[in-house]
């Protein structure tokens, strides 16, 4: 299957320190990896890496094939490197402008990338994705609740139709039961849009439920990789068996 994310050899440091080391890995289109490990493993660097938020060491990132451009020049260019990757991030409430109802987000996100086509129809067509109405829409972020401010951010990120949509821990913060749904309704995009995931997250639970593919990292390397289930019922490591460990009985 034809690679959309592949990721070379990423080096980081900080003061001396290996935050990522020698980190490589591909996600097929219209798949889904999952990045796993402790705080201080890597697998926050490796996002915000392939994300440009931050310039590696070493290595490079290529979606579609194309090395992504450390800091394009020009709007068009820096307009169409955001469209490669999306980031959804942990707490909707630091990423979501608090002035702008939900559907003035997805107009002001769609009139910057795509100005020449029907915005309204676009935006219903969202909302419906993410299972959200039109009083979601007339409603500012803190009028939401957690697992709706969730939505919208997907919502909005989906909007630029990304290749990769990067989940970084986008799940934590929400009750055990809207995780289940926001888990569910990524499960049904990725089948309706053929979006390929890359999931950052401590917790074992959610790569079991949604990845294909598994990246266990300690110490800024990768000590285990392979198909989730794989991993997680015969891990190999010792460290992703320490994990597991910790997983709470009946998860």
């Amino acid at each position: 299957m034809t690679a959309v994310l592949e990721v070379r050899g990423l080096c980081r440091a900080y003061g001396g320190v290996r935050a990522v080391d020698g980190v490589s890995f591909t996600v097929p289109a219209g798949g889904a990896l999952g990045i796993v490990g402790a705080s201080g493993s890597g697998k926050t660097t490796t996002a915000r890496i392939i994300t440009g938020l931050e310039r590696p060491d070493a290595g490079e990132v290529l979606v579609r094939g194309h090395a992504r451009e450390p800091a394009p020049k020009g709007r068009a260019a820096r307009l169409r490197r955001a469209r490669e990757v999306q980031l959804v991030f942990q707490d909707p409430l630091l990423s979501l402008d608090p002035r702008l109802p939900a559907g003035r987000v997805l107009r002001e996100t769609l009139r910057l990338h795509f100005p020449d086509r029907d915005h309204p129809a676009r935006i219903a067509e969202l909302l419906d994705q993410v299972g959200l109405g039109e009083r979601e829409a007339a409603a500012r972020p803190r009028e939401l609740s957690g697992g709706q401010r969730q939505r919208v951010a997907i919502a909005r990120a989906l909007a630029v139709e990304p290749a990769v949509l990067v989940l970084d821990e986008a799940v934590a913060a929400l009750d055990v039961s809207v995780q289940a749904q926001i888990l569910n309704l990524l499960a049904e995009i990725r089948a309706r849009t053929g979006v390929a995931y890359l999931f950052i997250t401590h917790d074992l639970g959610v790569v079991r439920a949604v990845t294909d593919e598994l990246v266990v990292m300690e110490s800024g390397r990768i000590v285990e990789q392979g198909p989730t289930a794989s991993v997680l019922a015969a891990p190999e490591h010792a460290y992703t068996r320490l994990l597991l460990d910790a997983v709470p009985r009946g998860r």
